[in-house]
């Protein structure tokens, strides 16, 4: 660690001003037992008698608590007496001891109140329980001020350790100096340090029973040192002022099923460099961003933006997957102050903010949270559940109440801290399945003898309960890879209770159909045709993401078979399909303008593309056919009604051409798609339509602007009484090759 230094003989006596998070030790007795990370042993309810050294005490929710054999009476209006005062005998019909067994009765002076912004007796009950949802108010460091004295109380659980030093730049990082103090009965340690200051650095030092000196960062920073520094930066975020008020009311009633929602899914530090940057990175300050990004958002007509690796992670190739700070925006791009004024800047706009969040694993980083206080504390201990083999990182320990409670309030803290829109769950199903990755014997079944997680189903049915029951209009999306039942159904009815989740099965079988050189289409044809089958099985996405140009798979241009000018149109077809297609809506950066490269998150998009023809074109068509999107209904509002999608052909596999309808709910207003898939026209193409009205045509991948050949085309057609596609009416269309049509009607 830059610039530490190692703790000098005689330090552990200064510090004087130093507050020690002052409060009585319990100790549990044979009638109460709890068990927590550390290994207790816990017996609680909500409500329920919590027993310690022998004494009673009532606290605020009414339970009675028993200290150090004195009746203790709190804030709520229960009685408080020191064991100078009355003690009540050990059991029923116990006789007094004292005078005649000679005893001297020994008087212990009354604690000081501990101030009620330090960890409670109350919050360790709750956060034993995993359900303390705001636990980062407690936990972490804390800018406050303490008997007219200002400074920073630092509070961690760390159970399992012998002793815990916080050290930072304000001591010169002096080891010996600031001991914390122990609280029980869950381990958690605490101080008070008069006279720090926010943007100071720090760590906890942490001493193991073995005898180790472990150094680590505060797993709920809300702020970290740039990397590749390694320690958390103290910061206070109570004072962020919002003004997306409009925004967040709006919110209230929205209605996901209903509404139109195209997600462009973005990573900050890639998405453009800047030029005078302050470091090599060239990482544009999360306000720059915010002005850049929005601008580009409402031209093209995408509703929401999902932010890729905001969370604080240690290595940039990670992009953000292998998390150190959960609770701290990454520094690469500001301050906390400067993110909020991203998320306040894009609602002010009318953009949405979704994140993606990590609840599936962790890096084994030396500051994170792997072996936190010299044992396994946040991963299950057993090796066979607590790694991925594969990723080299540790499994969340889902089975722990604390560590629920450490996640589930995260999510908290980015929703109601930050005010995100939504959260995509990466890697569900490695949550999911006990063997994700596994070989035999590098796994272990649950209690009934299978592969499935309980404990991380039961997360989920609690984390999803709790978000979008308490945040109405919350997005809670699952990158689900695999076909697990329910992933969007209740959890009262057996589901997971996410409110979306990727169609990763349409997304593959549509890369797989549009990689193939158009003569074996035909013999694909099911591939664009199946996923039909289970569309409204689940909430669905219809996902184009940062997965899919990576690691040698092409970028979405170069996927397209073909010359140059034939992966063009190739690309547009596709892009047509997937928007007419029921369900909601993501593409990747860069893909909307026919990026050639594959993405890298060492360098910027290959914006200078668009000064090409053909690259200008396709960016006109994504904007024409994202605007289409957002002003016709017909094409979101009825994603989840089987009554909103009917094929006209579904079977044309030797011309691989597709027609179908997408009907809005009030039928006045649906829209028609003709798509042709080979680089064959067809002059004499007829349609079947379902009724015998006027058809406008208001969408024409062939015309100049899009890069196709300009041709002029009727705006209008009319049905007329001709048997085509097995309907009663039809009209007849100069299809071009690789051509797109779309007709209101």
């Amino acid at each position: 660690m830059a610039g530490s230094k190692k703790g000098q003989p005689g330090a552990a006596g200064e510090g004087k001003d130093v507050k020690r998070a002052a409060g009585a030790e319990a100790k549990s007795t044979a009638g109460t037992k709890m068990k927590n990370a550390a290994g207790m042993e816990t017996k609680n309810t909500a409500g329920a008698e919590m027993s310690t050294a022998g004494a009673e005490m009532k606290n605020a929710a009414g339970a009675e608590m028993s200290t150090a054999g004195a009746e203790t009476k709190n804030a709520a209006g229960a009685k408080k007496s020191t064991a100078a005062g009355e003690k009540k005998a050990a059991s029923a019909g116990a006789g007094r001891t004292g005078k005649a067994s000679g005893l001297k009765k020994s008087v212990k002076k009354a604690a000081a109140p501990r101030p009620e912004q330090f960890v409670s007796d109350y919050d360790q009950y709750l956060f034993g329980m995993g359900t303390h949802y705001n636990i980062f108010e407690k936990l972490g460091a804390h800018p406050m001020k303490i008997g007219g004295k200002k400074g920073v109380y630092f509070a961690v659980w760390a159970p399992h350790a012998d002793s815990v030093h916080v050290i930072g730049s304000f001591n010169g990082w002096d080891e010996l100096q600031y001991p914390m103090e122990r609280q029980e009965p869950l381990g958690v340690y605490d101080l008070f340090i008069p006279g720090v200051e926010e943007g100071e650095l720090y760590k906890f030092l942490i001493h193991t029973p073995d005898g180790r000196k472990i150094y680590k960062a505060d797993p709920f920073a809300n702020y970290s040192e740039f990397r590749p520094g390694t320690a958390s930066r103290i910061t206070d975020i109570t004072r962020i002022r919002w003004s997306d008020s409009a925004w967040m009311e709006k919110r209230q009633s929205f209605d996901q099923d209903r509404s139109p929602i195209a997600i462009y899914e973005v990573h900050p530090g890639s998405w453009m460099k800047h030029p005078h940057g302050p470091d090599s990175s060239g990482y544009y300050n999360y306000r720059e961003f915010a002005h850049s990004l929005a601008k580009y958002v409402k031209d093209m007509g995408y509703t929401h933006v999902e932010l890729i690796g905001i969370a604080e992670h240690p290595f940039d190739g990670s992009w953000g997957y292998q998390v150190t700070g959960y609770y701290a925006p990454t520094s690469r791009y500001g301050t906390p102050e400067d993110f909020a004024y991203f998320v306040n800047y894009m609602h002010k706009n009318k953009i949405g903010v979704i994140l993606d969040w990590v609840p599936a694993h962790f890096p084994r980083d030396a500051q994170g949270l792997a072996d936190f206080d010299g044992s396994p504390l946040y991963e299950y201990a057993d090796p066979r559940k607590g790694e991925h083999p594969d990723w080299g990182t540790k499994i969340f320990d889902y089975g722990k109440n604390e560590v629920r409670n450490f996640l589930i309030a995260n999510a908290i803290f980015w929703v109601e801290r930050f005010h995100v829109d939504g959260l995509r769950v990466d890697a569900v199903a490695s949550m999911l399945y006990l063997d994700y990755g596994k070989q035999d014997g590098q796994w272990v079944a649950n209690e009934y003898g299978g592969n499935k997680n309980l404990e991380a189903i039961e997360f989920f049915k609690h984390l999803n309960s709790l978000m979008v029951g308490r945040y109405k209009g919350l997005m809670m999306i699952a990158e689900e890879s695999t076909a697990w039942p329910k992933v969007t159904g209740r959890p009262e009815d057996d589901g997971l209770g996410f409110t979306m989740k990727w169609n990763m099965g349409w997304m593959h079988d549509f890369l797989e159909y549009m990689k193939l050189d158009p003569y074996f289409r035909r013999y694909n044809h099911n591939k664009m045709t199946f996923a039909m089958t289970y569309a409204y099985s689940e909430r669905y996405v219809l996902v184009l993401s940062h997965d899919e140009v990576v690691h040698l798979k092409c970028s979405m241009i170069n996927k397209m078979p073909g010359l140059y000018d034939d992966k063009f149109a190739n690309l547009k077809a596709g892009y047509s399909f997937q928007f007419g297609h029921p369900g909601k809506k993501l593409l990747f950066m860069g893909q909307d303008f026919g990026q050639f490269q594959e993405w890298s998150e060492e360098r910027e998009l290959d914006w200078y593309l668009l000064a090409e023809e053909k690259h200008q074109q396709l960016q006109n068509y994504m904007r024409a056919l994202l605007h289409l999107y957002t002003k016709h209904p017909a094409m979101y509002e009825a994603d989840c009604n089987p009554c909103g999608f009917e094929w006209i052909n579904a079977d044309d596999c030797f011309r691989s051409i597709f027609s179908f309808v997408r009907h809005s709910e009030d039928g006045k207003s649906n829209l028609l798609f003709v798509i042709n898939f080979t680089p064959v026209a067809r002059p004499d193409y007829r349609v079947g339509v379902p009724k015998r009205k006027q058809y406008r045509l208001v969408l024409n991948s062939d015309a100049a602007e899009f890069g196709g050949s300009g041709k002029e085309q009727p705006e209008v057609y009319r049905a007329v009484k001709q048997e085509c596609d097995g309907r009663e009416f039809s009209f007849a269309y100069d299809l071009p090759a690789y051509g797109v049509a779309v007709f209101r009607f």
